[in-house]
């Protein structure tokens, strides 16, 4: 089957004519001078801030014995006018430091945050958060791991983090996606993902030789 859309330009069609970093900390913020192409046949020149982020990795922890997420709490400054709280129910997620490829990042981080072994990596999708404002792409994984020793509280003192852990059986955390409770892209689309796949991965993982001990 042919794919029925395919943009009209590429990066080609676009010209970066100044580059400015308004501030470089933990992100970037750049202001980006540039001309493209348009529709109509003509140029248009725009000047953008544009908040750079590298890119990011999370997974979803997946038990198929007992048919449960493994997920993590924290607190996140992006929320912090959230009208229940800052702190969000998610997938374990981390940045891609130089030299790591996506798959290290997912068992590193679900060391890190859960004290989880994960097994075999399913991708699930790549995909932009806010591309009209920020640059930041996220891979999605799905892994199956045994939770039946996960909880407690993780994550790396020296980069402040503060993480618990939860096993939530599948279908409660589908609900709390259907009724607004857990509302971050990355923890939707996971678990959107899962509810579509769920009875294949069940099947695929299910039993006692699913989980691959990875250093």
């Amino acid at each position: 089957m042919s794919n029925p859309w395919q943009p009209e330009f590429t990066t080609a069609d676009v010209e970066v004519t100044e580059q400015e970093v308004l501030f470089d900390g933990f992100f970037q913020l750049k202001k980006l001078h540039l001309t493209h192409r348009t529709f109509a046949g003509g140029n248009v020149t725009l000047e953008r801030e544009l908040f750079w982020r590298d890119d990011a990795v999370a997974v979803l922890l997946y038990d198929p014995d007992r048919d449960a997420v493994v997920m993590v709490e924290q607190f996140r400054p992006g929320a912090i006018d959230h009208p229940r709280s800052p702190w969000l129910l998610e997938v374990v997620a981390g940045m891609v430091e130089p030299g790591e490829q996506p798959e290290q990042v997912a068992r590193r981080e679900a060391r890190e945050e859960a004290g989880a072994t994960l097994g075999e990596l399913m991708p699930i999708t790549r995909y932009m958060s806010s591309p009209g404002g920020s640059r930041e792409y996220l891979s999605l994984y799905c892994a199956p791991v045994d939770s039946s020793t996960l909880g407690g509280i993780h994550g790396l003192e020296d980069e402040g983090e503060d993480i618990r852990v939860h096993t939530l059986p599948v279908q409660q955390a589908f609900a709390l996606v259907a009724n607004g409770s857990i509302d971050n892209a990355a923890s939707i689309i996971s678990l959107q993902w899962l509810q579509l796949n769920h009875s294949r991965l069940k099947q695929h993982w299910e039993g006692p030789d699913e989980v691959e001990v990875c250093a």
